[in-house]
This record gives structure tokens, sequence and C-alpha cells, in this order.
């Protein structure tokens, strides 16, 4: 059974300052609970609703509906790697909707991309939406927060290719495109920003077929993105 105190404890890893004070975040369903327990990270507690009761488990859930199963796992540093990763990275600049950075590290996932980059200000990694909305793809990509333009330097400096997805850019579908490098990703609202704007070395667009919408969701962009780098 679980006490008043501990599902308390629990239930503040709603908010961002409990979790980052306990350096604790939860994840909830069978199969995200299954990927964490076989990560690297370290889970901390392992709870069912057959084990606490089902009005227990309602309490400390952070779902709508609560799911059978809940763990309780530490959250891992989010340092910048030593070197640049090899092959093709991943940069989010300013990503803020939790959704969207979660689905972002799904598709990484899926595209292979297991190195992403975030600035200080995109929405925190363990935010409970963004860890059910990566499906378990949380525990297989790694998320380092850094200055990205200073990233983008650094690619550059290295003789890798930065990229970044704007409206004004050249076709993504006719332009060069090399396995190795990094992609920058940019504010839902506003895009890239104009200090890391300037240091792309490639300016990408994905055209529009039709004449309606204005732009795509930065996830799906994410997707169309990678998937073309992908296929070549």
């Amino acid at each position: 059974m679980l006490t008043n105190a501990e599902m308390k404890s629990i239930r503040s890893l709603r908010e961002k300052k409990f979790r980052d004070e306990l350096g604790l975040f939860t994840v909830e369903g069978e199969k995200s609970v299954a990927e964490a327990l076989a990560s690297s990270f370290e889970v901390v507690r392992v709870l069912r609703a057959e084990d606490i009761g089902a009005s227990a488990m309602e309490r400390i859930s952070q779902c709508a509906t609560p799911s059978p199963v809940l763990a309780v796992v530490r959250m891992p540093k989010e340092d910048r790697p030593a070197e640049l990763p090899g092959g093709l990275a991943l940069a989010l600049d300013s990503v803020r909707d939790p959704g969207n950075f979660g689905t972002i590290l799904r598709i990484a996932d899926w595209f292979g991309v297991s190195q992403v980059f975030a600035s200080p200000d995109s929405v925190e990694t363990f935010n409970p939406k963004t860890v059910q909305a990566s499906m378990g793809s949380v525990f297989r990509v790694r998320v380092s927060r850094c200055d990205i333009a200073a990233l983008c330097a650094e690619f550059s400096s290295a003789g890798r290719r930065v990229y970044g997805t704007v409206l004004d850019g050249e076709n993504i579908y006719s332009a060069q495109l090399t396995a190795d490098g990094l992609v920058v990703m940019g504010n839902e609202s506003n895009g890239i920003s104009a200090e890391v704007a300037r240091l792309l070395d490639s300016r990408l667009r994905i055209p529009s077929f039709g004449g309606g919408a204005e732009s795509l969701n930065v996830a799906v962009a994410t997707a169309v993105t990678l998937s073309e780098f992908r296929r070549r």
C-alpha cells in the first residue's frame, strides 16, 4: 500500500519545480514502463493498480485515464557529450510544446538519430506530456541541453554541414544533403532564431503542394526532413 505521504510525493512530480528538486519523473503505461526498465535509466519504483488499488492509482496518475502501471524514474543529466556525435544529429531551437518535443524524440528514434540537442528554453524532456508523446523513445534518444548557436559553430568548424528548415530556403527535394551533419528545427511560432539562422550552411524549405496552410507543425516538418535525409 502507498502512504498518503508517498502519494503526495509522487503527485508532486506533476510540477517542474518538484521534478527538478527530487530529480525524478513518472512514466505510465505497460509499454513505456517496459521501455524504462529495459533502458539505462534508474527506475526507482514500479507501482501497479492491482497492488495499490485503482483509487490510489487514480490519485497518482497524471493521465486523464489512469494506466494500470506507473514507474518513478530518476532523471539523467543532460550534459553535452565530450565530442560531437557522428552521423546525423538534430537540434531543437526553442521548441516549447511538450507534445511536439516528445513526438520529435519518437521521430528521431524512428529515423536512427540518437542525439538531440535542445536549447535551454525548449520544454523540459521529462515533462509528463513529453514523456507520454515520446512513446518510450525518451529512453533511447539522448537529449543534451546547450547553446544552439555555439553548437552550430562547432559543427561548421569541424567541417560538418549545418542544415535548417526555413520558409525561404532551397527546395529540400532538390537540395544536396549529406548523411553527416546537424539539422536544426525551430520554434513553433517563430521558426529558427535569427542568431542561429545566420550560422546555417544550408537553408532548406519543404515545398507546399496546396495553397491554404501557411506552415507545417514542427514535429511533422521534422519527420519530412529526416525522411528525406534518410532517403538519399
